[in-house]
């Protein structure tokens, strides 16, 4: 699943491809999706590469090659891609029915939540909007509030006891203290697992690995979109 952004900067990759046989600047890619800066371009880069849409040559600069279209692509949209819901956590995302209560096992006593995709523990990745299937978790890890999970992915949380692989039990909530490990959604376009720090009137995203650097953003680019309040790791 892509996000409407890397949709429209596969479309735009490819499109100047055909036309041109250069890829575009990073420059142009910046105008063409009116974003405010080139990294937000890395990202959505980093995204389709690691995705198997795009690859970067090497050695050669502004050297990209499109491996793949999506079907929604390749077929030649007319009309403009769906609009992109970044609400990881809500059952009601692009109309879909309101998912039903969490499901008690009666044998058990265990609780059955929605996992809701993938999330980025390294290299901020899409979270996927809509529940995939459901994961049973103890009563007692969950507390107050609606709860969802998500399979992460990658290493910059290791030293905070977060593996790849592990999946992350997650209260849904908007506001988070200093300190608190939280599901950050970055300029409505990448969701990553970090921890929250706050400095002064900026937001700085923390990882849990010193071969990560700790990412400082202004407040109207972090939306907090979730707790951690649990860890389900299978051996």
């Amino acid at each position: 699943m892509l996000t409407r952004k890397q949709h429209e900067l596969l479309r735009f990759i490819n499109e100047r491809l055909k036309e041109t046989g250069v890829p575009p600047s990073f420059d142009e890619m910046k105008e063409a999706l009116d974003l405010r800066s080139k990294s937000g371009i890395h990202r959505l880069i980093t995204a389709l590469e690691e995705r198997g849409f795009i690859r970067r040559l090497p050695n050669r600069a502004r050297a990209l090659e499109v491996i793949k279209l999506p079907d929604s692509v390749s077929q030649g949209l007319g009309r403009s891609t769906p609009r992109f819901q970044p609400n990881v956590i809500d059952g009601d995302l692009a109309g879909t029915p309101k998912k039903p209560e969490p499901a008690v096992d009666l044998d058990t006593q265990a609780i059955s939540i929605p996992v809701m995709g993938r999330i980025a523990a390294g290299t901020p990745i899409s979270a996927i909007q809509t529940s995939s299937h459901s994961v049973s978790v103890p009563p007692d890890i969950l507390t107050k509030g609606e709860h969802y999970a998500l399979e992460v992915r990658g290493d910059s949380m290791i030293e905070a006891g977060i593996l790849d692989g592990d999946t992350v039990v997650i209260r849904k909530t908007q506001s988070a203290d200093s300190g608190d490990i939280v599901v950050a959604l970055i300029d409505d376009e990448e969701a990553t697992l970090k921890r929250l720090r706050r400095k002064g009137g900026s937001v700085a995203l923390e990882a849990a690995n010193p071969a990560y650097e700790t990412r400082i953003f202004g407040p109207d680019r972090v939306t907090i979109q979730g707790k951690l309040v649990g860890l389900i790791r299978r051996y």
